[in-house]
């Protein structure tokens, strides 16, 4: 398995992508005007306890007020570590308003919500995650090999004790460190208790309101956090963005062997693997899948569901078999729409009915085995009687239709428009109630045009009678800014 990753800086955004065999797995968009804030660290004040709702709102210098659940909340001790207490406390024993908190950004705001805030503060290098007010010494999930895992927990406490740090915060080790030597435990250590000492000076320099600690642009979050053995190589068409790149790399991962390239060709590097045309098919709801079925996606504030069908694809004399091969081949492709697409919170997850159990266990362990690969966490239900698989993937910023789009001024979002019928009677009904309180012999009706033809047309027989039975005439006039639904009845 080759993989690429393929970076594209302009005066307007920053987008990343990674290739895998030469499809698109993955895409990130940063937008200079708007960038995300998750991993940013902030002095903020408590505007608003909600005991109701277990929570309160942070002022953090955004536009939104961030929020902040009591789950989501330590006391700290005199030497400034979390107090590990087992015992549930309710947010008005926690937070008061007016209160100063230090606190980290785990999720974006998205749509009307404002940003979630955490007080259990973490600081991710190459290798390892430190957690400054906490003494935990912890693994990655990923890494399941038990020899290879006490192998890297040896190697973190001998660089510890060598560092003399020892119970000066805790620290996770990254799936990245699967190969890491103690010198470069050793290194990140160093490097981390130096980013700590400079947040927490920033920290106690004054009481306002202010931002602390910002995470690392999105190229270099990209090399620290992306990067494995099995990417070969990095393009990226900025010089500036290239040199710090290989910094980065020299400083942090000098063993690593993966091939740096300055993009100079006039063609676009999103060019490259079709990624701007994959970007605009993942804004779609259909998904066309190579045996002829597809899969449409459906993405609304409660959830995301994903539908299997068979569309034209025929297969084998076997339907059973028909809809085996389909939902195999459907297991994967959504797990890569996730990826692409970004697409986190409740997802439901429709194949197609399957009657025999054989055939429902390998579609599950298909799709578990196609999320492997996903960084973002997932949890997992089997497939049930209706044949649905729920699931949640972890959320941290917005999805890729989020950031790309906006809502429809005309439908609001709703996707749907009142038929031009619906609106002829709306506008039948307005008449008959306005012709009772007036005595105005005409009524003018200013609507689209599509309406308007309509009322000329098909509905002309019913604008006669209703003429007939008020005594009135009815004339009309076609407005090209009104949208399909508006429509106005005025008096001459």
């Amino acid at each position: 398995m080759s993989e690429e990753i393929l970076i594209n800086v302009t005066l307007m955004e920053t987008r990343v992508a990674l290739i895998e065999n030469g499809l698109l797995q993955e895409v990130f968009i940063e937008r200079h005007n708007k960038r995300g804030h998750v991993g940013d660290v902030f002095k903020g004040k408590v505007v608003r306890v909600m005991p109701g709702m277990e929570a309160a709102f942070v002022d953090i210098g955004l536009d939104k007020a961030a929020f902040i659940h009591s789950s989501d909340i330590s006391k700290i001790d005199a030497e400034g570590f979390e107090l590990r207490n087992d015992e549930h406390k309710n947010i008005d024993e926690l937070l008061r308003e007016g209160q100063l908190l230090v606190a980290q950004v785990a999720k974006d705001a998205i749509g009307t919500k404002g940003a979630r805030l955490t007080t259990h503060i973490t600081l991710p290098s190459r290798n390892l995650v430190y957690l400054p007010r906490s003494q935990h010494l912890g693994i990655s999930r990923r890494l399941i090999d038990e020899e290879q895992s006490e192998h890297l927990f040896a190697q973190l406490n001998k660089s510890l004790a060598e560092e003399g740090v020892e119970g000066q915060g805790g620290f996770i080790i990254r799936t990245a460190a699967v190969a890491a030597s103690k010198k470069e435990f050793k290194e990140d250590i160093r490097f981390l208790k130096r980013l700590w000492n400079k947040i927490d000076g920033r920290i106690s320099e004054s009481d306002e309101v202010k931002k602390v600690y910002r995470e690392a642009s999105l190229y270099i979050r990209t090399v620290r956090d992306l990067i494995t053995p099995q990417v070969r190589k990095i393009q990226v068409d900025n010089q500036t963005s290239y040199d710090e790149i290989n910094q980065f790399l020299e400083d942090f991962i000098p063993e690593l062997e993966v091939s740096v390239e300055i993009y100079e060709d006039d063609r676009p590097i999103f060019d490259l693997y079709a990624i701007e045309d994959e970007i605009n098919k993942a804004l779609g709801r259909q998904v066309k899948l190579k045996s002829g079925g597809d899969l449409i996606i459906d993405q609304t504030e409660a959830m995301t569901t994903i539908d299997v069908n068979t569309g034209s694809y025929l297969g084998s004399r076997n339907h059973a078999e028909t809809i085996l091969k389909t939902n195999l081949e459907a297991a994967v492709a959504i797990a890569r729409q996730l990826r692409v697409r970004n697409l986190g919170g409740m997802i439901i997850v429709d194949f197609i009915d399957m009657l025999e159990l054989d055939h429902q266990r390998q579609v599950q362990r298909a799709f578990t085995k196609a999320l492997e690969k996903d960084q973002a966490r997932a949890k997992i239900t089997s497939i049930s009687e209706l044949g649905l698989i729920e699931m949640t993937r972890k959320r941290t910023r917005e999805s890729l239709g989020q950031i790309l789009n906006s809502p429809c001024p005309v439908c609001f979002g709703r996707g749907t428009l009142k038929s031009a019928e619906t609106v002829c009677y709306e506008i039948f009904r307005e008449i008959l109630h306005i012709i009772r309180a007036h005595a105005n012999e005409v009524l003018l009706v200013t609507a689209s045009q599509i309406v308007v033809d309509r009322l000329l047309d098909e509905e002309s027989d019913i604008l006669s009678e209703l003429e007939r039975l008020i005594g009135k005439t009815v004339k009309f006039e076609v407005e090209p800014m009104y949208t399909q639904e508006e429509f106005d009845v005025v008096l001459c």
